[in-house]
């Protein structure tokens, strides 16, 4: 793709983004986000495959259906109570409308089906954007209007991303189909804890977004796609793949690592609020997700190609491991002694 395209595009991606999260009226919300959908499709297609050019074809449908419901949802919010502020989202049917539109935008369950099927059609890079950047505009604004949303719907779609993302993950060999269901499991913990703590809910997925970025960067660096390459990333980079290891057992959530912090904190928080069966529930279920990151992990670390192998080894790498990648993966194994500092973030 030519340089001056990817950074028109890169820029209206910012620029969606900031539009959304600063806008107070629901006009504005709506415009940042299909910025955001025209600004992330060429980068889905460029590579002009069938299975890129199919992934951008779902994901225009599925974010257009999306938009559409959301502006509905801000409508009939304004026909009733004459209020087009994101705060005053108070009509029922507007608050059910308005989930359902995130959820879709977001891939929560039931409205999942698209975003693993999209990330595999997509580069590593694109990928990592469709799994963070493109889902904080959306996180946002269930922040903004938490307070007037369903909290039973919430806690059923939790539930079942959390149960679904693990479960569908388990028999997976594509790296980006993983990423995908990880995604949607991740999502679960930000989704159960909306109601009764919206910042923790940030955190949670300030803290994904940064173990995730650190993960695929490092797949790019040993250009990953699959378990059976992620067997010979060893010969590559013995010590990133080591760290590799360590960044995805921290997304599976295993103390003393970075990711341990979210899901300890949401766990405390449901039992206070007494919701002790549902913190149980969703413990459990984390691990389904920690059984394929575990796998992931023996791939990269433990198991050595065989000897005898039909297709060419990759013994040197294409791109050198920068600077950014290693503080990547180091903040998403080594944050957890801060997390009084962590908490105080607004």
């Amino acid at each position: 793709m030519n340089p001056r395209a990817k950074l028109i595009f890169s820029m209206s991606l910012l620029l969606g983004t900031a539009i959304t999260i600063s806008s107070n009226h629901w006009i504005m919300a709506w415009t940042g986000l299909e910025i955001n959908t025209l600004a992330i499709l060429p980068l889905i297609s460029k590579s002009h495959h069938p299975r890129a050019i199919e992934a951008s074809t779902k994901y225009f449908l599925i974010q257009a259906t999306a938009s559409t419901l959301l502006l509905f949802s801000s409508m009939v919010n304004a026909w009733f109570t004459g209020q087009w502020d994101i705060t005053q989202l108070t009509h029922p049917l507007s608050c059910m409308l308005l989930t359902a539109a995130i959820s879709m935008k977001l891939g929560l369950v039931p409205f999942h089906f698209w975003f693993p099927e999209v990330l595999q059609g997509s580069s590593l890079m694109t990928s990592l954007l469709l799994a963070t950047v493109m889902k904080f505009p959306p996180t946002i604004l269930l922040f903004l209007t938490s307070p007037s949303l369903n909290p039973t719907l919430l806690f059923m779609m939790a539930i079942a991303s959390a149960a679904l993302g693990g479960w569908m993950g388990l028999n997976q060999t594509q790296v980006r189909k993983i990423m995908a269901f990880s995604s949607i499991s991740h999502l679960g913990w930000m989704a159960i804890i909306l109601i009764y703590s919206p910042k923790l809910t940030l955190i949670t997925f300030y803290l994904y977004s940064l173990t995730t970025a650190a993960i695929f960067f490092t797949l790019d660096a040993t250009n990953t796609l699959k378990l059976s390459t992620l067997m010979a990333a060893w010969s590559k980079i013995p010590t990133l793949t080591a760290t590799l290891m360590l960044g995805l057992l921290s997304l599976a959530g295993l103390p003393p690592l970075t990711g341990f912090l979210p899901k300890w904190l949401i766990i405390q928080e449901l039992t206070k609020q007494e919701l002790t069966t549902a913190a149980t529930i969703i413990a459990l279920l984390s691990l389904l997700g920690l059984f394929f990151y575990l796998r992931l992990a023996y791939c990269a670390t433990i198991t050595l190609p065989p000897n005898a192998t039909n297709h060419m080894k990759q013994w040197h790498i294409n791109k050198s491991v920068n600077t950014f990648t290693s503080t990547l993966v180091m903040l998403s194994i080594m944050l957890l002694p801060m997390s009084p500092t962590i908490l105080t973030i607004p």
